[in-house]
């Protein structure tokens, strides 16, 4: 393993490797050719479900949580329609994307294998550069929100505990630190998994979480509406006068759609989830499967959440429907929907945060090929049956990424505000822009042809919603920031 990982360094190809792109080492077997795909790595053994979990693991996320805040605030009317046009387009853009996992031909093209080497194949340098700081701003961005959403759902046991005991009147205000510290130091663990292919069986498991907490908040939502009572809803949402001021009511609904964009956003790591899938069938059209199936059973789950958890809390829906407690009974059962929710986070949070990881350790083993703390791994074997291999740069620079957005979520605890803007600006240049761009480019579609037209009405019209959420998430981060007491705050 270290002899082949330090001469792929040095030469920078080989096995189908170009100095940039990540290296797996050509497994042994017999005849060579029967263990690899045909660019030289390991077999891709992906299928429609397994993608179809990354993709939930992925989509329903703290995202589902703060769709009935969202629904109070944009209405019976536009909050549904809200949520059926997102999942429209990001299904439809999701498809542009994937058949741009190779270059020219979708099906027997070069591959890429992240979602900057797709942009590189089709676009403009400085459109690299951009879709690269978006892309890993949102990524490091959604490490953040996820252990912040997850020290919040850790809270929120304590605290259904607390009023269970000693009554709703009781003062069960818990700090969110320690509960982030507690998860920084679990993902310090699970990031030493060397690469994306083996977390299959963590996005399994965090796909069931998710579906388990989003049912259990649907079925809870639900026997609100019918036991009662139930909070006041309007067609507009929040009422300008009554629950918020007019210029609150615009930020409050742009905020939300940068929140339903974020419950939306995988975008970014669509190519990466595509490179486990394997071929034959054609990975375009085991990926487009993979999307419909994924982006309709969450949008599924989206409108039972919001409407319903709209209609049993009404405008004074929270803006974590399982952790702002309007939910107190039964409180072992909204233990467990926190503790699916505390665990799927444990994987969705890998599942963001492993392109990263790639991305810089390809990138040091291409620039220092013959340093050895970068490019060495170390055989470690615990008992007959535990193996693994150690890398030194990898255990160094993963953990420093997890302490570091550890300490920046409790410097920044603000759940919806961050949600917001996460979704903001990731959706249009993720979602939208660069998949509309490459799929123009690879289909050599004409400018000014009805096709170009209607794609980049579309692109253009996306931008003005993304534009309007991150300003409406700016304006309640400067809200939350009047109040905010650094390592003081409480769920």
């Amino acid at each position: 393993m270290t002899k082949d990982v330090e001469m792929a360094a040095r030469n920078g190809h080989g096995n189908g490797v170009v100095a940039g792109e990540a290296y797996y080492p050509r497994p042994s077997g017999q005849g060579g050719d029967v263990d690899v795909d045909d660019d030289g790595k390991h077999r891709r053994t992906g299928t429609v479900w397994t993608a179809s979990a990354h993709i939930i693991t992925a989509v329903i996320g703290s995202g589902v949580l703060s769709l009935a805040w969202a629904t109070a605030q944009l209405g019976w009317v536009v909050g549904p329609v809200t949520l059926m046009l997102f999942a429209g387009i990001t299904y439809y853009t999701s498809s542009l994307l994937a058949d741009c996992y190779r270059t020219g031909d979708p099906v027997t093209g070069k591959r890429n294998y992240t979602y900057m080497d797709a942009v590189a194949s089709y676009l403009s340098r400085w459109q690299v550069l951009t879709c690269g700081v978006f892309q890993y701003v949102n990524l490091v961005g959604t490490a953040i929100g996820y252990t912040i959403t997850a020290s919040i759902s850790a809270a929120a046991i304590n605290k259904a505990n607390c009023y269970h005991k000693n009554g709703r009147a009781a003062d069960c205000g818990v700090y969110d630190s320690m509960y982030m510290v507690v998860f920084g130091v679990v993902q310090i663990f699970f990031s030493q998994v060397p690469n994306f292919h083996d977390l299959w069986w963590l996005s399994f498991l965090a796909a069931i979480m998710s579906f388990t907490y989003a049912s259990i908040a649907v079925g809870l939502s639900l026997a609100q509406v019918i036991s009662g009572p139930t909070g006041k809803t309007s067609l507009t949402g929040t009422e300008v006068g009554v629950d918020v001021t007019s210029a609150e009511k615009i930020w409050l609904a742009f905020q939300a759609l940068g929140d339903i964009a974020f419950a939306y956003s995988y975008s970014m790591i669509l190519i990466e989830i595509q490179d486990t899938v394997k071929c034959p069938p054609a990975e375009n059209k085991t990926m487009k499967k993979a999307t419909m199936l994924g982006v309709s059973t969450t949008t599924a789950f989206y409108m039972l959440c919001g409407c319903l958890g709209y209609a049993a809390f009404g405008n004074g829906a929270k803006g974590n429907i399982l952790t702002g407690f309007g939910f107190y009974e039964p409180y072992w059962l909204i233990d467990f929907a926190n503790v699916c929710i505390v665990v799927h986070l444990v994987g969705a949070y890998q599942v963001f945060c492993q392109p990263i990881f790639a991305a810089v350790e390809t990138y040091a083993a291409w620039r220092w090929p013959n340093a050895g703390f970068i490019t060495r791994e170390h055989p470690v074997s615990a008992g007959k049956k535990v193996r693994f291999s150690l890398n030194m740069f990898r255990l160094t620079w993963r953990t420093a990424f997890v302490i570091v957005s550890t300490v920046l979520a409790i410097l920044m605890p603000f759940f919806n505000d961050i949600l917001g803007f996460l979704g903001a600006i990731g959706f249009w240049p993720l979602t939208v822009y660069f998949p509309v761009e490459m799929y123009i480019r690879q289909r050599r579609i004409q400018k000014y042809t009805s096709r170009w037209v209607a794609l980049q009405t579309l692109s253009f019209l996306c931008f003005l919603v993304s534009l309007a959420a991150a300003v409406g998430s700016i304006e309640g981060v400067t809200e939350s920031l009047k109040h905010y007491v650094p390592f003081k705050t409480k769920s």
